[in-house]
């Protein structure tokens, strides 16, 4: 092939990566590592993957599965399980670890929560996970929407179980109020990674408005079940993984999952180091010393995977005490 052909292929991935992260564009580009074999997933083909794929197209629903590169998504679409991500598919931070486009986002669909609703009723789930992308430009977050989804799916599917994976509604008074309110069974919010790293890593964001935000939704609602996650793999210390456990048990979160952080693109934060499976078994032998009823600690850990399963232990250990 000739220069002249090879050109528009090159530019055209150019301002697609451009398209997707604007604020990356200029970044100087990070190596992505080789995976260790116990990092690897094989790609999804399994007649579930597609039948979920195709039920998610025909809703018009976005998910974070897809938008951020889940690596389990063959395994948990081929269960018909896939986390719901509403308020569209543009974010309006650009964090360094997340594949989710940013830019301006569109407006909110008012027939997202009858969707996703349906969404819960067809797949006949016993447990559906909704997350977001952070919507700064609304003057809610986007609370209004989370609380509508929820009530739609308690309507279209009640034996559904609900797990709601919400930004840090920075700036938006009563937002926590409105999603706690509507009555999920799982308030969870990511700290994503130790507070040192935040200027770098979630530059957006604040960790200890984020950990406030945890102690909140409990204080508000006692008999919820609290969640949250961190990545290990960017450059944090040990001592400092078991301070974030400290600082989420004195908020009150009872179901703590580290994973491993896997860059995206070259314009991502770098992996400083893949975390081996026996560091992330330790890590969930001391979560549990310090009191989470409940731990997921592997290197393919994410905040939605398995949550069906976790949840159901989850409520059973809450029972159990």
């Amino acid at each position: 092939m000739d220069d002249e052909a090879r050109t528009p292929h090159i530019d055209t991935m150019t301002e697609s990566r451009s398209r997707r992260h604007p604020e990356k564009t200029h970044r100087p580009d990070n190596s992505i590592q080789r995976k260790p074999a116990w990092i690897r997933v094989k790609a999804p083909t399994s007649k579930g993957y597609a039948e979920t794929r195709d039920r998610l197209r025909a809703r018009n629903l976005h998910t974070v599965c897809e938008e951020a590169a889940c690596p389990n998504i063959g395994e948990c679409w081929a269960r018909g399980h896939a986390t719901v991500m509403i308020l569209g598919d543009i974010c309006t931070r650009g964090c360094a670890f997340c594949n989710v486009a940013t830019g301006r986002p569109g407006p909110v669909d008012p027939l997202e929560p009858e969707n996703v609703a349906l969404t819960a009723a067809e797949s006949a789930l016993s447990h559906m996970v909704i997350t977001s992308v952070d919507r700064d430009d609304l003057a809610d977050g986007g609370a209004a929407q989370f609380a509508a989804c929820i009530r739609a799916v308690r309507t279209a599917s009640p034996s559904t179980t609900i797990e709601v994976l919400t930004p840090d509604f920075r700036d938006k008074p009563g937002a926590l109020d409105t999603v706690v309110a509507a009555g999920p069974d799982v308030f969870n919010h990511n700290l994503e990674c130790v507070p040192r790293l935040y200027p770098s890593i979630r530059p957006g964001a604040r960790y200890y408005h984020s950990l406030r935000l945890l102690d909140q939704a409990k204080a508000l609602d006692g008999d919820l079940f609290t969640k949250s996650g961190i990545m290990v793999g960017l450059g944090e210390t040990r001592s400092e993984v078991l301070q974030v456990m400290d600082d989420m048990r004195s908020a009150g979160v009872d179901f703590l999952t580290v994973g491993q952080y896997l860059q995206p693109t070259p314009k991502h934060a770098p992996v400083d180091r893949f975390v081996p499976p026996r560091e992330f078994d330790d890590y969930a032998s001391t979560a549990r010393s310090k009191g989470f009823r409940m731990v997921a600690s592997s290197p393919l850990t994410r905040s939605s995977h398995h949550a069906d399963r976790d949840f159901a232990a989850l409520r059973a250990a809450g029972a159990s005490t």
